[in-house]
């Protein structure tokens, strides 16, 4: 996105940690709608990639004290994507349409800036070719190509949806840029059975998400960074607030909470 320049749309998720149960129906939804295939080295997770990952985090009390959540972490589509400046051959991008952030696979050339840049550690790296079980390559979803070996990849708000539901709305006669709250949402909004992830245009206030990030209990991963995140988390547990900023004092999560 040009610089100073604001976008109309801006799509974004709200994810209620307090409602997640860790049950990974969000990353196995992300595995299937984007082509993810099985990694061949599942004992390295260093070398798997899933665009969406599940963290199971604590307040390392003891019991009685001890308390933990569950906490969904897709790109975050910074607004100011650290990811982007660093890339040598603009194989990422920040879409002036919606704001979300762009990866060009076919112009990658594997470098590993981009994901070095990263401080949510949302982007990774394809080590192997993809292959799926005899058969289960009849399950691939012609809307998302595959992608080889030796580039990067990254959760791209299944950026595929979005262009579906514009061609719904022309059918219609409907503004294609004016889409409603529900005619666009991603695979792991979709599919998540307690309804922790929540997608929407962050700037229409005809959209749940746009009052749920600004409830005095939503607050964005390592927001000291600037890097503006358009995913926001929302939890009425203050250790859970805390554990979001390691530079976030008491004071300020004081006054959040009042």
């Amino acid at each position: 996105m040009a610089p100073g320049k604001e976008s109309k749309v801006k799509w974004g998720m709200v994810i209620d940690i307090d409602r997640c149960t860790g049950c990974g129906a969000c990353m196995v939804n992300c595995q299937i709608e984007n082509n993810l295939p099985p990694a061949p080295e599942d004992s390295s997770r260093l070398r798997a990639a899933n665009w969406m990952m599940v963290y199971e985090i604590s307040n390392q009390k003891p019991f009685p004290e001890h308390d933990s959540a569950f906490m969904p972490r897709p790109c975050q589509q910074c607004g100011n994507p650290p990811c982007v400046s660093v890339c040598p051959v603009i194989a990422t991008d920040k879409n002036e349409d919606g704001g979300i952030v762009s990866q060009v696979h076919p112009r990658c050339i594997g470098c590993r800036y981009c994901m070095a840049a990263c401080p949510y550690h949302a982007r990774y790296f394809n080590w192997f070719e993809p292959k799926w079980p005899e058969g289960m390559e009849k399950t691939l979803s012609p809307d998302v190509s595959t992608r080889p070996r030796g580039v990067v990849e990254k959760c791209t708000f299944c950026h595929h949806r979005l262009l579906q539901a514009r061609e719904a709305a022309r059918q219609k006669g409907r503004d294609p840029a004016n889409l409603q709250d529900g005619e666009y949402v991603t695979a792991c909004s979709k599919g998540c059975p307690n309804g922790a992830i929540l997608f929407g245009d962050l700037n229409n206030p005809r959209h749940r998400v746009h009052a749920l990030a600004k409830s005095r209990f939503a607050f964005r991963l390592l927001e000291r960074l600037n890097a503006d995140p358009q995913v926001y988390y929302i939890s009425r547990r203050e250790w859970v607030q805390r554990m979001s900023e390691t530079a976030l004092n008491d004071e300020i999560i004081n006054s959040k909470n009042r």
